[in-house]
């Protein structure tokens, strides 16, 4: 009879930032010159061996390494291959930090050699292109190849970490990013160039990492490719198939566990379970249903990842009903199985006991990065030692489960029976937008070209400071409120005086564009510490949708109203759209995301109409998230892209025809969605277009698209300050694109993370291009 195996529990990956935020002000105090590269490393080193030592002592054996990042996995492997651009000059060896964070950031000073990258007459460097990591917030450095592009081993990270674990006594499991996902994701630099033709002279680096982690002790190197849910074609899998067989190869006797995660493998099974890898990870919370179909065809020696803890929420698991589902599949392993998130825990925040405010009901059915791995361990004690041995544990699950379900604070029938009210028609603008945009052009009077920021201005310390002090008590309501009104005269006055044409209140009295809505909804949520990393140094606290949502009472009318009272110039009405707050807030997993997004549609809708009748000309709904909520497989697209149109539009269509309605979409593939951004109907969207040098706009003039768009001139994640003839040059590309009555003129995104130092030349700049170009075009 054959021994039956130990169930060993992985991770994945972890939360990288600290549970005080520490790898975040460790980066913001590097990059302000207030402490030096060694401090910021340290803090590194300091926050890698507590994650470790955690993973550890809650009953993790297969703990990684090399999932922890100063910025994003993506650049480190982009670094460790040697792929950093010429114009970075980088002439070889180990990369140094400034010019890591120059890729990641860009860079006032200019790169090592003193060329630029795409900085086009003005000074220093610009950064590389960001986007978000496959469907979720996280954003990853766009890798940049080009045809003659060499590889070379420059970075021995992977290596570094696992011998720094192993000198804790921690044995890893390494992680790195698949060569196949890394040249899928990458952007190539000629026209018509597939990155993936690399492939054979990207191995070879990969091997050698493979060698020296085998020479170090290591027994098992995790490879995520996640690129396994995508759609892929023929020669994708080939390349899949030819690169597990080099890596296997390149050193005998040290194992790969592939991992998959993100969805279902679909068409790719097959191509999955044939390649020469000793173990498979599976997202079974997203795709449960081809568990079965592995089960029965993957071979007998394949170890199995199963990947049944929600990676992606933060929804107390139902162990029960998991650990059945398990039962029956380790009996039929004779390889033995692993028990794991769908995929890495830092999509989640690090650990709910840091919540002390929380409501106790809400809290009791929550599961953070800590928790999930409690809930890992406990999994694997029940299969490893028997169910008694957790009975406790399993029958408070079960108890937790109940009091959700049945909770009077989820469920409110007032809002089920208005979404069960809605109409198609409550979808639709009176007029097309050809006649809208005469009646706004007339109501509005503004100049050609247009120039107007994306909502948001500075979060100052002092901003900040008077927030947190009015939140502590220590700062009255009417204090309060006499600090946010100075503020938004200050920016309202400031803004007159440099001549923006469409000016904004500047949201001094917003935490986040999500958050701020959130907390004036019901059925929402909020915690003091559950950070996630969305990038660098960027961290977000996602809502948490737990039961049905509407609008008590107005959420913004009143700010609009007193920054409006200050200008003769129109002042936008600021509001952030249902999709998006749905894809940015941590979602119920109770009613399908349609049915919530629906629920917020209708409560932003009342505030637009009350925007209106306080008489907002103009009214910004951002959509920053919607092309991230799109399913991973082109044929699940249309259900998505239906119902989130029709959320947006049920939101913004219930205005008269001269209201202007703007949307902002930042950091998008918009070729994929343009369809569905046109039928969104909005008269303005307002895009990031400066890092990809104006090439996002190509999608909206190959498809003629009619309606008026602000391409970003401005990249408001770089402390860069781009110079006047660099926005004309890029306002330039955009004319050869778009027609000239189209186009508005504007930064890439809001302006809240960035400095005042930076907004007001920067602002100033992109005014006077627009000055420059209507001299120019005799407008």
């Amino acid at each position: 009879m054959t021994e039956k195996k130990t169930v060993e529990v992985a991770t994945l990956g972890a939360p990288r930032i600290g549970r005080h935020r520490e790898l975040k002000f460790a980066l913001e105090s590097y990059w302000s010159g207030k402490s030096s590269a060694e401090d910021l490393l340290e803090t590194a080193r300091t926050l890698r061996a507590q994650r470790w030592q955690e993973q550890r002592d809650r009953g993790v054996t297969r703990i990684p390494s090399n999932d922890f990042s100063l910025y994003d996995h993506v650049l480190d492997t982009a670094v460790m291959v040697g792929a950093v651009p010429p114009a970075y000059g980088w002439q070889g060896g180990p990369v140094s930090l400034d010019t890591y964070f120059a890729m990641a950031r860009g860079s006032q000073k200019g790169p090592e050699a003193g060329c630029s990258h795409g900085s086009h007459g003005g000074h220093g460097v610009t950064a590389m292109e960001m986007t978000k990591w496959f469907d979720t917030n996280y954003h990853y450095m766009v890798p940049e190849l080009a045809v003659e592009q060499e590889f070379n081993l420059t970075s021995a990270k992977p290596v570094e970490e696992f011998l720094e674990a192993k000198a804790l006594g921690i044995h890893t499991r390494p992680v790195i990013l698949g060569p196949v996902t890394f040249l899928k994701l990458a952007k190539p630099q000629e026209d018509g160039f597939d990155p993936l033709v690399l492939l054979p002279k990207l191995l070879p680096v990969y091997e050698e990492v493979l060698q020296h982690l085998k020479e170090a002790g290591a027994d098992w190197v995790q490879i995520d490719e996640p690129a396994l849910a995508l759609d892929l074609v023929p020669n994708e899998r080939d390349a899949l198939k030819f690169a597990c067989a080099k890596l296997a190869a390149a050193a005998p006797g040290l194992k790969l566990m592939l991992a998959t995660y993100f969805g279902e493998l679909g068409d790719n099974l097959e191509t999955a379970l044939a390649l020469p890898v000793a173990g498979l990870h599976l997202d079974l919370v997203r795709a449960p249903q081809q568990l079965d179909a592995v089960l029965s065809t993957a071979c007998k020696d394949l170890v199995l990842s199963l990947g049944v803890i929600d990676g992606r929420n933060i929804w107390r698991a139902d162990l029960p009903v998991i650990l059945k589902r398990l039962e029956a599949a380790a009996s039929t392993r004779e390889a033995g199985i692993e028990v794991a998130p769908s995929c890495s825990l830092l999509h989640v925040p690090i650990d709910l006991d840091l919540e002390t405010a929380l409501d106790a009901d809400v809290k009791s059915w929550l599961a953070f990065a800590a928790q999930k791995m409690d809930e890992l361990s406990l999994l694997a004690r029940a299969l490893n030692e028997g169910r008694d041995a957790v009975a406790a544990e399993l029958a408070a699950s079960v108890e937790a489960i109940a009091a959700r379900v049945s909770s009077a604070k989820v469920h409110d029938p007032v809002v089920a029976s208005r979404v069960a009210a809605v109409t198609p028609d409550m979808a639709n603008r009176k007029r097309p937008f050809g006649k809208r945009a005469d009646l706004q052009r007339a109501k509005l009077g503004l100049p050609a070209f247009p120039t107007t920021t994306i909502g948001s201005f500075p979060q100052t310390a002092e901003v900040r400071k008077a927030r947190a002090a009015h939140a502590k008590g220590a700062m009255s309501p009417a204090d309060y409120e006499a600090f946010l009104q100075r503020e938004t005269a200050d920016a309202i006055r400031w803004q007159e005086e440099i001549g923006l044409d469409a000016l904004v209140h500047g949201e001094f009295e917003r935490n986040d564009m999500v958050q701020y809505f959130g907390e004036k909804l019901s059925g929402f949520a909020f915690t003091k510490n559950a950070w996630v990393q969305s990038y660098g140094s960027r961290y977000v606290r996602p809502p948490v949708i737990y039961g049905d949502v509407s609008r008590p009472e107005p959420m913004t009318v009143g700010w609009w109203r007193y920054a409006q009272s200050l200008t003769d110039r129109p002042v936008k009405g600021m509001l952030t759209g249902p999709v998006t707050i749905l894809n940015w807030s941590f979602v119920r997993d109770d009613l399908p995301r349609s049915q919530v997004c629906r629920q917020i549609a209708l409560a932003i809708r009342d505030e637009v109409a009350d925007l209106e009748k306080a008489g907002a000309a103009m009214i910004q709904i951002d959509e920053a998230a919607l092309r991230e909520g799109l399913p991973l497989r082109r044929s699940d697209w249309k259900t998505y892209l239906d119902w989130a149109v029709d959320c947006f539009r049920l939101t913004a269509s219930g205005v008269e025809d001269a209201t202007q309605i703007h949307t902002h979409m930042c950091y998008s593939e918009f070729n994929d969605i343009i369809d569905a951004i046109a039928a969104m109907d909005a008269d303005v969207i307002s895009i990031e277009t400066s890092r990809s040098r104006m090439e996002l706009l190509d999608a909206f003039r190959s498809y003629k698209y009619p309606n008026e768009i602000g391409p970003g001139v401005y990249d408001i994640h770089s402390p860069r300050v781009p110079e006047v003839k660099e926005m004309a040059d890029l306002l330039g590309l955009a004319r050869q694109r778009l027609a000239d009555t189209q186009i508005w003129i504007n930064p890439d995104c809001g302006l809240k993370t960035r400095k005042w130092e930076e907004v007001r030349p920067a602002l100033v700049n992109m005014v006077t291009a627009a000055r420059q170009l209507r001299a120019a075009a005799g407008a």
